[in-house]
């Protein structure tokens, strides 16, 4: 459904995407990654021909975005960016008028989506009386009207509560089972990355630093819990037997890649430091996010999880 291939931008002397390949197949959730600031939302734009690349090849469903705009996002349907709707309207009249845009849209429809996203009987109250979390599911139903088969969601969930977050995550879980969606779901909460998709993409600076499942992205990481007399020193002595890549203020250790446990022991107990505790912790998508990012920022190396 999405295949980028080697695309850069750049804006002036800055370089925001560096030779991007991206490849989301149909029927896939699929986690774009990064923080403020990494080319998430530059990527995006390119998908839907917002944003023009310097060099390298973007296909939507197929179709070459650059030559062939029209047929590629015939079938996209997304949010980008932060949606603007005309207040002093009805949501229905909004979704009215913002269809009207690109293809005439009948009333059948235009009800449908609405009982979708959960906005059935305020459809026709007016936007500036709705929350954010309606706001937001107003946006969905916009993203619905065409009928994709691709929906791009950029931040879909952001400024939204505790209880509005729920509602969007279960709202992208029914659109994915029983209309079979692709979805493309960028976003910076990572416990909402890891509920709904079951691949991901992470980019940091411009450049694409992971691509897997979620399992691959699990095991890419061992944390273990150590304790011992002197932890600083003995990590310190880890590190130089290349034993261990990160640590964390609460006295976790990432092991290097091929690492077992049994080695650590070993090596401490050789040095003489007493081990009090040695367990492996059950990875989590933050631990191997936050992982990366100490690895590909230089000045990073000594930040713990909580930074």
């Amino acid at each position: 459904m999405i295949q980028l291939a080697q695309v850069q931008k750049r804006f002036g002397a800055r370089l925001a995407v560096d030779a991007l390949d991206l490849h989301v197949p149909r029927g896939a959730v699929f986690g774009l990654l990064g923080h403020n600031g990494a080319g998430k939302s530059t990527a995006i734009g390119m998908l839907l021909g917002q944003v023009w690349p310097t060099a390298g090849d973007v296909k939507v469903c197929g179709h070459d975005v650059l030559r062939d705009r029209a047929k590629a996002l015939a079938k996209v349907g997304a949010i980008f960016e932060a949606p603007v709707f005309h207040d002093y309207l009805s949501g229905r009249t909004n979704l009215e008028i913002l269809s009207s845009y690109t293809a005439p849209t009948s009333p059948a429809r235009i009800r449908e989506v609405v009982a979708w996203v959960g906005l059935t009987g305020r459809e026709g109250s007016k936007v500036r009386t709705y929350s954010h979390g309606m706001r937001a599911r107003l946006a969905l139903a916009q993203a619905l009207l065409p009928g994709p088969d691709l929906l791009i969601l950029d931040e879909p969930t952001n400024g939204l509560d505790p209880e509005g977050i729920h509602e969007m995550r279960e709202t992208i879980r029914r659109l994915h089972a029983e209309l079979g969606l692709t979805i493309l779901l960028s976003s910076h909460l990572l416990s909402e990355v890891e509920q709904l998709c079951s691949r991901i993409a992470v980019m940091n600076q411009g450049k694409k630093v992971f691509d897997g499942t979620l399992a691959e992205a699990r095991r890419a990481q061992s944390w273990v819990r150590l304790r011992t007399s002197d932890l600083g020193a003995a990590v310190a002595e880890l590190r130089a037997a290349k034993l261990v890549v990160a640590e964390r203020d609460d006295g976790a250790i990432a092991l290097a890649e091929g690492a077992a446990t049994s080695e650590v022991v070993r090596r401490l107990v050789e040095l003489g430091f007493p081990v009090h505790e040695i367990a492996t912790e059950k990875p989590t998508l933050e631990d191997f996010y936050l992982s990366l990012m100490r690895q590909e920022t230089p000045d990073a190396g000594r930040r713990t999880a909580d930074a």
